[in-house]
């Protein structure tokens, strides 16, 4: 039932999060208001938010990658290939731009755009919706990430498939992702 499933109690969901950071309501929720997935994540950062945010605008396909096992994401041909350096070329994101996701994938347009804070993807399809907040605190940054994702298009195994295998297939990349980011983060302020 649609409701139910929505930011379960488990380390996968989670990962990195406060309380207060899962239950938050976060730019980007009124783009996939009743999702069946919603994941938080987060990392602190031993750095300013201006420190942060070119590592996320340069990410993507074809661009700065996603900061995490690229071997895996090229497996699904995705193109990553995750920049150890700033790179000028992708630092001009704007709103309504559309980053591929990989060759076959679904583009995901950027939604909101707020420097220094919020960026938000949404994908084409409008089932998945990818938001990264940045919150200043005395350590730095917080780094929270949050997903939202509708299962509508998938029947009773796929949903169930999902569930037991994406989530927890999610959290490594992510995991991952949020730690590279850290880590080039840290390295450049």
């Amino acid at each position: 039932m649609k409701g139910t499933v929505l930011q379960r109690p488990g380390r996968w969901l989670t990962w990195g999060a406060t309380a207060a950071e899962v239950r938050a309501t976060l730019p980007g929720h009124e783009f996939l208001a009743d999702p069946d997935i919603v994941s938080t994540r987060a990392v602190t950062i031993d750095a300013p938010p201006e420190a942060v945010w070119p590592w996320l605008v340069q990410m993507g396909s074809g661009r700065g990658g996603a900061y995490t096992y690229d071997w895996i994401e090229n497996l699904f041909g995705l193109d990553m290939h995750s920049a150890d350096e700033i790179l000028p070329q992708f630092q001009h994101l704007a709103s309504g731009d559309e980053l591929p996701l990989g060759k076959n994938g679904p583009a995901m347009r950027v939604e909101v755009l707020d420097p220094g804070r919020t960026l938000v993807f949404r994908s084409v399809d409008g089932a998945w919706v990818w938001g990264f907040h940045l919150r200043p605190n005395r350590a730095g940054t917080r780094l929270i990430s949050r997903n939202r994702i509708a299962l509508a298009l998938r029947a009773g195994p796929g949903r169930a498939a999902y569930h037991l295998v994406m989530e927890p297939g999610s959290l490594i990349m992510e995991r991952r992702m949020l730690l590279g980011i850290k880590q080039r983060a840290e390295g450049t302020s």
